[in-house]
């Protein structure tokens, strides 16, 4: 049987990245594209419920959904793919989605839906640049990983958050996501008719310094390959937790 792959992302159906994608993994087998009619950019996993959602077909293997890449998977899944595919792939991002940042991440979130849906995943993204964007190196560097994963697969719940530098790469770093001190930047302005309105900007903020993260690796010319799952449950403090909270009375607090 031949291999399916299923692309998104969260720059829209009509970015370079994602058809510059397709080309590099249309090597492996089948590759249906279907994403997001627009950029739709730091929607992190959201999915639409409030609306319904228009599917639009631009080629004979390209889908565009005007909703998020959540929406995405889910409508390729239920309703364009005879079967489940053997790999998601969301990219390529313009711009890294490295540490904290993929919690925001549109891209992250394509992969964790496949991930979530049962199937392996994985997410790129690039370094920004301010010029044009070259997204051969991360292309070829997503179908090395997917030529990995097609072959051994991943473990359960498990996905892989690639992130490439735009110059040429020094090799493959399996990394942890970096953490760091976040200020939050918002912006007040007044319009026409006197009423406020605000711009949520890109925050300050300073990488906590550690050799084995994401930012530490693509910020010395590698390639970052981290390990997510959608576990969010701290298992450290478990215990602490629970010798706090479960003998905890209600009594006190009922009327």
């Amino acid at each position: 049987m031949s291999v399916q792959i299923l692309l998104t992302n969260d720059d829209g159906v009509r970015s370079e990245g994602i058809r510059v994608l397709a080309e590099a993994l249309r090597r492996f087998g089948g590759v249906t594209t279907v994403a997001p009619s627009l950029e739709v950019s730091a929607v992190s996993h959201g999915l639409t419920l409030n609306r319904p959602l228009r599917l639009d077909r631009m080629a004979p293997d390209v889908f565009s959904v005007d909703g998020t890449p959540t929406d995405c998977i889910n409508i390729a899944m239920a309703q364009i793919l005879s079967d489940q595919p053997d790999l998601v792939v969301s990219g390529i991002n313009k711009g890294w989605n490295v540490g904290d940042d993929v919690t925001y991440s549109g891209t992250v979130a394509g992969a964790l839906e496949g991930v979530l849906l049962g199937v392996p995943s994985l997410a790129v993204s690039l370094e920004r640049t301010d010029g044009m964007f070259d997204f051969s190196q991360a292309a070829e560097a997503t179908a090395a990983v997917a030529d990995v994963i097609l072959r051994q697969g991943l473990p359960s719940r498990t996905l892989l958050n690639i992130n490439v530098p735009k110059a040429r790469a020094r090799g493959f770093r399996v990394t942890v996501q970096a953490k760091r001190s976040y200020a939050s930047s918002v912006r007040k302005s007044i319009d026409p008719r006197g009423s406020a309105y605000y711009w949520i900007g890109e925050g300050q903020y300073e990488w906590e310094s550690n050799v084995r993260s994401d930012y530490q690796a693509v910020k010395e010319g590698w390639i970052s390959v981290t390990p997510l799952q959608p576990d969010l449950t701290d298992h450290t403090v478990v215990g602490a937790v629970e010798s706090t909270f479960e003998k905890l009375s209600l009594g006190k607090w009922l009327s």
